[in-house]
């Protein structure tokens, strides 16, 4: 059943329900998933201008309250407390300037308060042997830490259940050492900036946001827009048979009676 039927000159456009319906079905999808995208990308540029205008900023002082984590993202905190270094892990596969290395983390208990943040106190080396762990010096008593809150859920990929009962983490599961540290933890991870005496490497990269990978994406998601148009388009124009061959009427067309 056609929808309608138009023509111009020797050509006919007559689209047909089901194929109208399916295209305009997969066109509302793939303009959705571009601006979701592109929403996403609007998203991160709002982070990385927080990350930014942060480093200007004074650092917030953490006290006994809990934190807003979507408040306190990619912002500057001020910490005063005591590190406790026998629940410290160590983040395997971090490499810098093409050296394989940990990010130590430790947690720090906040002074006149019943909770601690999980620090990541810096890197690294891997040393000569992974069988013998780096000898990591902790500060020890009260000590006044700055850094910025960042997200503590790992980007990395696990494949299959992991075991973490060690000391050796191939990532972070915020959760998993949550449910097993003693106190109760803020919902964010400190990247360690202030300098401590225990010889760990802090430069820390801008954070991976992927603004221009949603920006890709987004721009894919309209391509694919813009070809399904054209196609139905393309497989809904033909041409009307029914009229006679233009040819005779052309100069040099069969001779006339």
């Amino acid at each position: 059943m056609h929808l309608m039927t138009l023509r111009v000159g020797r050509w006919q456009f007559a689209p047909t329900l089901w194929p109208t319906l399916a295209a305009l079905f997969f066109l509302l999808l793939t303009l959705w998933l571009g601006n979701w995208q592109q929403q996403k990308a609007q998203t991160q540029r709002d982070l990385q201008t927080r990350y930014d205008r942060a480093e200007q900023q004074a650092p917030i002082p953490v006290g006994q309250h809990p934190l807003d984590r979507e408040a306190v993202l990619y912002r500057k905190l001020a910490l005063r407390g005591v590190f406790d270094p026998a629940q410290t892990i160590l983040i395997d596969n971090r490499v810098h300037d093409g050296v394989a290395g940990y990010h130590v983390l430790t947690p720090l208990l906040l002074a006149g308060s019943s909770m601690a943040v999980l620090v990541n106190r810096g890197w690294v080396a891997v040393g000569a042997s992974r069988e013998q762990l780096p000898v990591i010096p902790t500060p020890s008593g009260e000590v006044r830490i700055v850094g910025m809150a960042v997200d503590p859920h790992s980007r990395y990929l696990e494949l299959g259940k992991v075991q973490r009962s060690g000391q050796v983490w191939q990532n972070l599961d915020f959760d998993a050492y949550a449910a097993r540290y003693p106190k109760t933890l803020q919902p964010v991870l400190l990247q360690q900036t202030s300098e401590t005496p225990d010889g760990l490497l802090r430069t820390w990269p801008r954070p991976d946001l992927k603004i221009d990978m949603h920006v890709s994406y987004a721009v894919q998601w309209y391509s694919l827009a813009a070809t399904l148009v054209v196609l139905w388009l393309a497989v809904n124009i033909r041409r009307d048979r029914t009229h006679p061959a233009d040819d005779e009427a052309l100069p040099g067309g069969p001779p006339q009676d």
